[in-house]
């Protein structure tokens, strides 16, 4: 079992960065690929970014490829995503998810853990 937590969400102006950590606690943490999904009112949850076990291999929706970037401590038990030049169209509930394999892709189906999410607003 993996618990995940996230933080780091808030306002932001466009053009403006944020933080994104989500902490997990629970199982072998470097034995689960890491995803960052997001949630706009009213659509599907969507890919954002993912990264193999051994942070070797990161992948991006194309939306935020260049802008986002997806990392982790592992002493830390932390996976963190890097948003910079934030638009208002990346307003959405950020989540955090872990997948009990080497590398997951961008389906949401291929995770087995989530956290409970972190607001995201970007104003114009």
């Amino acid at each position: 079992q993996v618990q995940l937590v996230e933080s780091g969400g808030g306002l932001v102006q466009a053009g403006g960065s944020l933080r994104l950590s989500c902490a997990a606690s629970g199982r072998t943490f470097n034995r689960y690929a890491m995803g960052w999904f997001r949630q706009a009112p009213g659509k599907e949850r969507e890919f954002v970014a993912t990264m193999s076990w051994n942070n070797s291999i990161t992948n991006y929706t194309d939306s935020v490829k260049g802008r986002f970037t997806i990392s982790a401590h592992n002493a830390k038990n932390t996976v963190y995503l890097q948003m910079n030049g934030l638009k208002p169209e990346d307003t959405a509930v950020y989540y955090c998810a872990a997948a009990n394999a080497y590398n997951s892709g961008s389906s949401v189906s291929n995770y087995d853990y989530w956290g409970q999410g972190t607001q995201v607003t970007v104003s114009s």
